[in-house]
């Protein structure tokens, strides 16, 4: 199926294939206490994807929606909201009714995405509270960072729904040394400020939980040339008033 496939027929949350979950994280929403499900299955394939374990959509789920459930009983009054996360969760056809769960059972809903499936998403925004959603590059810089299939435009329009909509967001922006999306970080961070994002992270790749071969390629960098470059993007970043900055080094 191409990345800007449109909503698929509706299937219960227990269909979910959901590779870990959280109890407890301070770091999936901004200024709020969640729990995180991570579910399995991404179609791109980033350099830096720190979560790469979840690409292939064939891995079977190791946690039961049964557990998500149990745990949110246990928390209730505890916790602000659940985050969904991934892998890219939109791919997931029972998404929606997870998301309706978790309103239901009182809980706030948030998203994190990198904007595959715009019609899918917007089909969930009546679901959802708050959404993390990535730009990797420019529209047509999309292959080199997230492989031959991705389609850039389809991460930009979600954008444009998440401001439609006004949906609470934040967009973020991956970079390494050498990197396309360092390259574009900044244009980037302008063009989703002109489209209405208030809320953009600038986010430094980890290595761990990478690919080796990903891993073994940032042994090659050169930290003294980086850091003067990460360095010099956070302050012209930061420079985009009135656009609010969050700086994620490694």
């Amino acid at each position: 199926m191409r990345a800007g496939g449109g909503p698929r027929p509706a299937a219960p949350a227990e269909s979910l294939q959901i590779a870990g979950l959280v109890p407890l994280s301070t770091t999936d929403w901004p200024d709020r206490l969640t729990a995180t499900v991570y579910l399995q299955g991404c179609p791109w394939s980033c350099t830096y994807c720190h979560n790469c374990d979840l690409i292939d959509p064939r891995t079977p789920g190791q946690v039961p929606w049964a557990e998500v459930g149990a745990l949110l009983e246990r928390r209730a009054g505890l916790l602000d909201g659940v985050v969904f996360s991934g892998g890219e969760a939109t791919r997931q056809a029972g998404l929606a009714d997870a998301l309706a769960r978790v309103r239901r059972a009182g809980f706030a809903t948030g998203l994190h995405t990198a904007g595959a499936y715009p019609r899918r998403l917007a089909a969930l925004l009546p679901l959802l509270d708050w959404v993390g959603l990535d730009l990797k590059a420019l529209p047509a810089h999309y292959p080199a960072v997230a492989g031959p299939g991705a389609r850039g435009q389809d991460a930009w329009d979600c954008l444009d729904l998440l401001v439609a909509a006004g949906i609470a967001h934040e967009v973020r922006t991956t970079v390494h040394p050498g990197s396309v999306a360092a390259t574009d970080a900044l244009a980037v961070a302008r063009a989703a400020a002109a489209r209405g994002a208030r809320c953009f992270a600038l986010q430094e790749a980890r290595t761990r939980g990478t690919t080796p071969a990903f891993a073994l390629s940032a042994k090659e960098w050169d930290e003294t040339r980086w850091r003067r470059e990460w360095r010099a993007l956070v302050a012209a970043v930061q420079d985009l008033a009135p656009l609010q900055v969050t700086v994620r080094p490694a």
